[in-house]
């Protein structure tokens, strides 16, 4: 009988698997797609060049990510950043920054003032925030019961600065500022250090890539796992008591263990069937945490034409269908690769069109930031990620107004022999690929611990 079950081969599956193996636990790891990676998903171009259609970046006290890195024998590489400048697209003005940390964009003085004093007011409310428990924080209630969009409209008081803020929000969580309770969006500021390293390439979370792509982390991680990785082995069902589960796959197969980690995004996690069904508190959680609406486009270039023109790739506008664009070329530097963001209800609106129609629209807002030359890519490429069967939406699942507050308790406590981890269970980096490789280690850990009372072992079922 096999000790613990995981089902998942993304990040935290995989980290958690790792660990389990490492202290002689028996694991099994059952991954509906047919391949690993979960949310981490690597992507070639037709001449061959490696992109990320998924999770992308690392960047500063990410300390588990680099540690990995490490660990796999991986390198890294800088996002092409400072050599250029950011292009701000804000209200019909165009202008250029400094992409670097702490630059200042090119607005009046009222309304520098103003987004200056919006953010002191956001990061000192997230500096209120527990990490480890959000919904007891000072004034929770009220902060939950509001959404992120009515703080902006009641905060900021020009509309360059709403429009900034606006922007923020749906590159950080691909959904819309009414989308998410203003406790929420504090809990993860603060989560990933603060709202300007979330947003930020220089210092942030946009600093580092992977070379080859992040997806190599979790294929090194899952070689090394070796046959416990059991690929197209969707489950379905996870029955559990007293003394051991049985998970069982669509295909009829099931797996008898002690204990079971469920990875899956919420949203996932509550469409199993489970016997007996999960208690009220925990599916009425996993129904109110939507995940977030992104198509992610890429353009391949014979060169990165923009570098020349003393851009970095990089734009930030308030007009879609994609209002925030990267520089994704390799680090050799060609073929130049342009990747953008289709997030919030440009998503949800842009995934009816057809592919002919939502390129076109891709491509003109290149062209608009980056010249007429960006119009015509050698080869064009999307991924809709709210289209995968076994993800339903990304970057990942946000907090409803109310959520927290009402259903908190239940964020990562264990249901009898199920536990639960992922990149939306970690107190740091929530979200990110750190939080899903913290989240699946420490899950791993505590079990670990019931290992060594004896508790992990069970009996036959």
């Amino acid at each position: 009988m096999t000790q613990v079950i995981v089902v998942g081969a993304g990040l935290a599956g995989l980290a958690a698997a790792r660990r389990l193996v490492g202290a002689d636990v028996d694991v099994v790891v059952l991954e509906a797609r047919d391949r690993v990676g979960g949310r981490v998903e690597g992507g070639t171009l037709a001449d061959g060049t490696p992109v990320e259609l998924g999770g992308q970046w690392l960047g500063p006290t990410q300390d588990r990510m680099y540690a990995l890195v490490e660990e796999l024998g991986l390198e890294t590489f800088r996002t092409y950043n400072d050599e250029g400048q950011l292009l701000l697209d804000l209200l019909g003005i165009q202008s250029r920054m400094s992409a670097r940390r702490g630059a200042l964009p090119r607005m009046s003085p009222v309304a520098l003032a103003d987004l200056a004093q919006g953010m002191y007011r956001f990061q000192r409310l997230a500096r209120r925030i527990r990490l480890d428990q959000p919904w007891r924080s000072r004034d929770a209630d009220a902060l939950d019961a509001q959404t992120f969009h009515s703080w902006i409209h009641r905060t900021l008081r020009t509309a360059t600065g709403r429009a900034y803020f606006h922007v923020a929000c749906e590159a950080i969580w691909a959904a819309e500022p009414g989308d998410l309770s203003l406790l929420h969006a504090l809990f993860y500021a603060q989560s990933g250090t603060d709202l300007e390293t979330l947003i930020s390439v220089d210092r942030g979370a946009q600093q580092d890539r992977v070379v080859g792509g992040s997806v190599r982390l979790a294929e090194a991680m899952a070689d090394r796992l070796g046959d416990r990785v059991r690929l197209g082995s969707p489950v379905r069902r996870i029955e559990h008591d007293g003394s051991g589960v049985r998970v069982e796959c669509r295909d009829g197969t099931t797996y008898d263990g002690s204990h079971v980690v469920v990875t899956l995004p919420p949203t996932l996690a509550g469409r199993l069937e489970y016997a007996p069904v999960l208690p009220s508190w925990r599916d009425q959680l996993t129904q109110r945490l939507p995940a977030g609406s992104v198509v992610k486009v890429f353009a391949r270039y014979d060169e990165p034409f923009w570098r020349a023109e003393g851009l970095n790739g990089q734009a930030a506008s308030d007009r879609g269908p994609v209002k925030v664009t990267f520089d994704s070329s390799p680090p050799e530097g060609r073929p130049g690769v342009l990747m953008g963001f289709l997030e919030g209800r440009e998503a949800r609106q842009w995934a009816r069109r057809p592919e002919t129609e939502r390129r076109e629209a891709v491509l003109e807002c290149f062209a608009r930031y980056f010249g007429a030359r960006a119009a015509t890519p050698v080869e064009y490429l999307e991924r809709d990620w709210m289209a995968e069967e076994f993800t339903r939406g990304c970057y990942g699942a946000h907090f409803t107004p109310g959520v927290w507050t009402s259903y908190g308790e239940a964020w990562r406590e264990p249901v009898g022999r199920i536990h639960w981890a992922g990149a939306e269970c970690s107190p740091v980096w929530n979200g990110y690929m750190e939080g899903a490789v913290r989240s699946g280690e420490e899950v791993a850990l505590r079990l670990v611990t019931e290992a060594a009372s004896g508790e992990v072992a069970g009996g036959p079922r």
